[in-house]
């Protein structure tokens, strides 16, 4: 008989069914229960299938029916129940196999004939076969069991599994902070190191600091001897070059308020103020300033040497503040009279000739100086002073060098110093070479020269005049502000001025032998013509020349019976035909001198001239 395994198993108990289930990893375990009756007539079937399958067998009835009454009272006997199990797993399925196996080899036997078979085979038959269902259970148990097992295993490995990626988590995170940390300990290293450079090189700057300031401070103790030595040697040399005191600068300024403040000097501010009862101006170094002493001191020692009527006086000074106390000129500088004239009345042409004459002389006196030459180095409208009457005074003199050794004018040599001076007045040859020489204020005076003709700005002047001379235009580029120019002496004074600016000192006019008598030469015309017309403008007026509107030195009749100047009608008989006053055709062109308005004319002028020398 084929024990067939497939879902189902008797139980005789009862006659109800029980399907239990276990969930254990993926398994599933369904047992049916069925009665007597039913699990008897699968038996019968079995072994009906079983006696026809076995041809050569031949069995009597009765041990049919006793071995099926065996079978049945053996099955009932037995156990109350059969039970049919079904096993629906893959981890499960070997389980089953075997016991299918078990079951099938059961069934094998059956099949043999029970021809020869005696009621103890078959009990033993029943007993093997019990003894297999009871190694099932026990083999499904410990099944149950093992799948038990394995899920709490599957379970502790998916905890562990977790708990391992944890800690692999932190793992890299500790290593990734370490390698932070290790950044962050290497750059507090490197700063380290780069504090402790630098308090090694701040130390060392404080020693090198230490060592400049004590050196400074012994090199200015020696200064100081040496300025105390100079001031001395000055109220020594000069006596009319007094010494103030502090208290004194600061009384008489009112401690340098701003309502005293009249300008400022290269590098200083000027005030005026009251000393010893004279009217002064007191040009103090600023406070920012105190590097140009040196320069104070040698505007102290240069100008308390030089007396000259072109020169500003320096009547004493003040070597605590670095205080210079110079005479007061009423009427400013000439920059002040050129170009910022708001305040002032156009300077008369005549003025500006003598001022220029004046300028020269003062130079001139600096030049040549014995035994060495002074070369001013800053000379323009502004360094040039007024004073009540108009008179010209060079100041500043704080740029002013002695010239020790006198390079010639024809040889260039390239000198490296510092080149002070003022753009547009600084000689080229010296701005490009730093050698300095007396033709080199020249080129300053020169472009004062342009300025009082055309009273403009510096920046193009030397062109404009060079064209307008060319171009015979120059009385249309004269100062405006004068309507009665001596165009003939302006033009003579241009054409000075121009020698004056050339780019090289050797073809620049000398001084002392060209540029002076020249100036005095011009100067003595303006001032015959300013004294004409002086007399002009006292003299009756037949003495005057209907023609030259001036008095006349030598009167001719003409053919209309008018008096004039004989060039003046001579010139005018040359062009036209007509009476210079009546404008009517003249009967001829002939002319007589007047002898009798002559000697009036003559006695006149001595008779002024007289009276002239009495008010002087």
């Amino acid at each position: 008989m084929q024990a067939k395994i497939n879902r189902e198993s008797c139980r005789t108990s009862s006659s109800r069914q029980y399907v239990p289930s276990s969930d254990m990893s993926g398994t599933n375990l369904s047992i049916h229960s069925i009665t007597h009756k039913a699990f008897a007539e699968t038996q019968m079937s079995l072994l009906s299938d079983s006696s026809t399958e076995a041809e050569t067998l031949s069995v009597s009835s009765g041990s049919q029916a006793r071995c099926s009454y065996s079978a049945s009272s053996d099955a009932s006997a037995g156990s109350e129940s059969s039970v049919l199990v079904h096993i629906v797993s893959g981890d499960a399925l070997q389980a089953g196999t075997d016991v299918n196996q078990r079951y099938d080899s059961h069934s094998l036997l059956k099949k043999v004939p029970y021809g020869a078979s005696n009621s103890s085979d078959e009990c033993q038959s029943v007993d093997e076969v019990e003894k297999l269902r009871k190694e099932l259970k026990e083999t499904l148990v410990m099944y149950d069991k093992a799948c038990d097992d394995l899920v709490h295993a599957k379970k502790k490995i998916q905890v562990l599994s977790n708990e391992c990626s944890e800690e692999a988590r932190k793992v890299e995170n500790a290593l990734r902070k370490e390698k932070i940390l290790k950044q962050l300990a290497a750059d507090e290293k490197a700063k380290h190191l780069e504090a402790i450079n630098e308090v090694e090189q701040a130390k060392r700057s404080f020693t090198r600091e230490a060592y400049s300031k004590h050196k400074a401070e012994m090199v200015g103790c020696i200064i100081s001897l040496d300025k105390e030595k100079i001031v001395d040697a000055i109220l020594s040399t000069s006596k009319n070059c007094r010494r103030y005191s502090k208290h004194e600068i600061e009384l008489a300024t009112d401690n340098f308020s701003e309502a005293r403040k009249i300008g400022e000097g290269g590098y200083g501010n000027v005030y005026r103020c009251t000393l010893d009862h004279i009217e002064v101006a007191v040009k103090i170094i600023q406070q920012d300033s105190t590097d140009k002493t040196d320069e104070f001191l040698k505007e102290v020692e240069i100008l308390s040497q030089l007396h000259h009527p072109n020169l500003v006086l320096l009547i004493g000074f003040c070597p605590e503040i670095g205080c210079l106390v110079y005479e007061y000129l009423e009427n400013g500088s000439l920059e002040d009279q050129l170009l910022n004239n708001k305040k002032h009345q156009p300077l008369h042409w005549f003025l500006r000739f003598r001022i220029i004459f004046q300028v020269s002389c003062g130079l001139a006196f600096l030049h040549g100086r014995k035994p060495e030459p002074i070369v001013h180095r800053d000379l323009k409208p502004a360094n040039i002073l007024l004073d009540k009457n108009y008179v010209g005074k060079i100041g500043d003199a704080g740029f002013a060098k002695v010239i020790s050794d006198l390079i010639p004018d024809w040889q260039t040599e390239y000198t490296d110093t510092i080149v002070a001076g003022t753009m547009y007045y600084m000689d080229p040859e010296y701005q490009q070479t730093g050698t300095v020489r007396p033709k080199s204020d020249l080129f300053g005076l020169g472009v004062i020269i342009l300025q009082m003709l055309t009273g403009k700005h510096p920046n193009g002047l030397i062109v404009s005049v060079e064209n307008a001379i060319k171009s015979r235009s120059l009385p249309y580029i004269l100062d405006r502000t004068q309507t009665d120019w001596p165009v003939a002496e302006a033009e003579m004074l241009a054409k000075l001025g121009l020698r004056c600016t050339a780019l090289k000192c050797r073809d620049r006019p000398d001084l002392e032998s060209e540029v002076l008598p020249e100036l005095e030469e011009i100067l003595h015309r303006v001032s015959s013509i300013v004294n004409m017309r002086n007399l002009n403008s006292r003299a009756p007026s037949h003495f005057i020349c209907p023609i030259a509107q001036g008095l006349m030195d030598d009167p001719y009749v003409a053919a209309d019976g008018h008096t004039y100047e004989h060039h003046a009608i001579k010139d005018w008989l040359r062009k036209h035909r007509v009476s210079p006053i009546t404008r009517c055709k003249l009967p001829n062109l002939s002319i007589i001198p007047n002898h009798s308005l002559h000697a009036a004319i003559q006695q006149w002028k001595k008779s002024q001239t007289a009276q002239t020398q009495t008010w002087k």
